[in-house]
Order: structure tokens, then C-alpha cells, then sequence
């Protein structure tokens, strides 16, 4: 058997030429879209190398959401502002995604609080969950929260579809939180609490999901391509708020 140390490595000319070789052989391979008549497009295939899905990978995280200091890590970059690139969204995308989603908000039993999209930005801030309208919590950027974590208990909360599954992430944690809660033989008021809060937000996310299955296939199509790019908005917003303090007013100096 030969030895692992005289074993030859293989060669990055050899890996791309072999994947040149691996491409060519498909006998059809189609790109997004059609030609005028109809036909499919055929993809370029010069775009397919060893980096290619390197980067299909990290793009395919930031498109869900994934946290930009996750993928930092699962990407191995020094800084996270080589990750960051992968989560840009154009201010359009995001105002089309934004306008889209404003209909779809929900009060913190799951029924409907539509809004404007202007109000969707500028009147509530962001939450891990969801929306905030509670004016100290939006002013101080969603830094003075006095039930945080726990905003399925509160009138000012306003999610939207393009936070279920950071919902859905949430109520999972608190079930092993209940099950470790039981295992330290926690008082009753703590189960009780936990409970709760996971009934609550399972109800938010119920009734969200029951509504996006009435809509039409193509708006819920719509829905959903709205709620990945406001997801990938936010996992890419690492900047800190600056709470809207009023500058007291200074008397000029002679």
C-alpha cells in the first residue's frame, strides 16, 4: 500500500480541466429565460469553474439569511467585509420588497395590520422577530425594549412573512430552553412562561402561514421573493443605530 505522504496532490490545472471536460459533456444545459421564440437560453458554460460554486455557496446563504458573521466563519474570510459583498440588495429591490410586504403585516395575535410602506420604515424597527412600533423602542433603534425577547407578548409587535423563519428559529430555542428549564427542576412560573410565549408565537406564525396559503401561487411567489431580500438586507446590516436624540438648541456667541 502506498504510502499517504508520497501520494501526488492533485493539481488546480488538473481540478479545472477535468471540470471543463465534466461541463461540456451535458448534453443540454439551459440558463434563466427564453429567446423571442420561446426556445430556452443556452447557459455559458465558460462561467462554470471551481470558484463558481464557492461562490454559489456563499450566495446562496446570504440569499436565505444567513447571519453575516455565520458565513463569515463557514467561508473562512479574515474580514467580514469580503462576506458582506454577498448580501448587497439595490435600494430598489428593497423599497419593491418593502412595498410588497407592508400589506402582509400582523399585530401580535396574527391578524392583519396592513400598512403603508412608509410607515413600514419609518414608524417601527427591525426586532429579531419581527417589527417594532413602540416610539421609545424606534427611536432608540430597538435598544430599549423593556420585554425583549419576548415580543409575542406585545401590543407594538408587527411581523411580517419575511420573518417566519427567524419565528419559526425562535421557537424551536425555546422548547430546549423549557426542556433544560425541567431538567433544573425550574419553579412552575418559569414553564408556565416559556409555554406561553411559545403558544403565542406559534399562533403569529400559524395564522401568517394560513394566510399566505389563501393567496393566489403567483403572489405567493411574489411574497416570498420579497421576504428573501429583506432577509438578506438585514443579515447584512452590521451598522449601529444612532439613537434620534433632538441636539439641545445653543445660544449663538456674540
Amino acid at each position: 500500500m502506498t504510502h499517504l505522504a508520497t501520494r501526488r496532490h492533485l493539481h488546480a490545472s488538473y481540478l479545472s480541466e477535468t471540470l471543463r471536460l465534466w461541463a461540456d459533456s451535458i448534453p443540454h444545459l439551459h440558463a434563466e429565460g427564453t429567446d423571442p421564440d420561446g426556445r430556452p437560453l443556452d447557459f455559458d458554460r465558460s462561467l462554470i469553474c471551481a470558484y463558481a460554486f464557492r461562490h454559489s455557496y456563499a450566495q446562496r446563504h446570504a440569499d436565505a439569511g444567513t447571519p453575516l458573521d455565520v458565513l463569515c466563519e463557514l467561508m473562512d474570510h479574515k474580514s467580514v467585509c469580503t462576506t458582506q459583498r454577498y448580501y448587497t440588495v439595490s435600494l430598489k429591490r428593497k423599497r419593491e420588497a418593502v412595498t410588497k410586504l407592508a400589506a402582509h403585516v400582523v399585530d401580535h395575535h396574527g391578524r392583519p395590520r396592513p400598512c403603508s410602506d412608509t410607515t413600514y420604515e419609518l414608524r417601527s424597527v427591525a426586532v429579531p422577530y419581527g417589527g417594532c412600533t413602540e416610539p421609545s423602542n424606534v427611536k432608540a433603534g430597538g435598544n430599549s425594549c423593556p420585554i425583549r425577547f419576548q415580543c409575542a407578548g406585545c401590543g407594538f409587535y408587527r411581523p411580517d412573512p419575511s420573518y417566519l423563519p427567524a419565528i419559526e428559529q425562535h421557537i424551536n430555542e425555546l422548547r430546549a430552553d423549557r426542556e433544560s428549564a425541567t431538567a433544573m427542576d425550574a419553579a412552575d412560573f418559569v414553564i408556565t412562561a416559556l409555554t406561553a410565549q411559545i403558544t403565542a408565537f406559534e399562533q403569529v406564525a400559524d395564522r401568517m402561514r394560513r394566510r399566505l396559503a389563501a393567496l393566489p401561487a403567483a403572489e405567493r411567489a411574489e411574497i416570498e421573493e420579497a421576504s428573501t431580500i429583506l432577509r438578506k438586507a438585514r443579515a447584512g446590516n452590521t451598522h449601529t443605530l444612532l439613537p434620534l436624540t433632538p441636539a439641545p438648541r445653543t445660544t449663538p456667541q456674540p
